[in-house]
């Protein structure tokens, strides 16, 4: 299975200056091509021994200060970041041939951003936030709904839901961006934005 990309090629002088601004611009281009969840992002996560891990989560935020996305911090992902907190974020943004690769530091954000993100939920997103033991084995689905079911009857819709102590906000600090065009014949246009000495500098690496 082979697909040929046809694609306008990506110069150097095309690029915004820093990466969050080059980000924003494939962003919106993603959410106009109407790619489907343009934010849905595969996180890549590591055992200090370095054994990795990789699940998707949606990107909430983005900013000059980096990306966050939400989770249990008592999931698998939330105790290696913990443990070790040098992650890797990729979009893989297949109907337009392009991917972003972000690699930086993760940690928590303030618990007054995440309460405030969290009361932007759903109610019933709120509920299954208190419902899940994220990472944990549980029994049978009926045991998942059965928390669920005792929840949705102590806070009614309407009710406002306390925001779950385990859970909350991580913001990875970038420290590289790679913007990855597809083109013909496998020769694609990866360029790349590297931190060095708190300045960001680009380079062109082979497909």
């Amino acid at each position: 299975m082979r697909k040929q990309y046809r694609s306008h090629l990506v110069a150097e002088e095309s690029l915004a200056e820093d990466p969050m601004g080059q980000f924003a611009d494939w962003f919106k281009d993603a959410v106009e091509a109407h790619v489907f969840e343009p934010n849905a992002v595969i996180v890549s996560t590591a055992t200090p021994d370095g054994r990795p891990s990789s699940r998707t989560v949606l990107l909430k935020q983005f900013d000059g200060r980096g990306f966050v996305f939400f989770t249990n911090y008592d999931s698998r992902k939330g105790r290696e970041i913990a443990a070790n907190p040098y992650v890797c974020l990729l979009f893989p943004w297949h109907q337009v041939a392009r991917q972003v690769i972000v690699t930086g530091t993760a940690s928590r954000i303030g618990r007054d951003e995440t309460a405030a993100y969290f009361r932007s939920r759903p109610h019933g997103s709120q509920l299954g936030a208190w419902a899940s033991e994220q990472s944990t084995v549980i029994a049978s689905r009926a045991e998942l709904d059965r928390r669920y079911a005792e929840l949705e009857a102590r806070y009614p819709e309407g009710e406002q839901v306390p925001v779950p102590p385990q859970w909350g906000g991580i913001r990875v600090v970038p420290d590289a961006l790679e913007f990855w065009q597809g083109h013909e014949n496998r020769l694609h246009d990866r360029l790349k934005y590297v931190l060095e000495a708190g300045e960001w500098r680009v380079e062109r690496l082979c497909p």
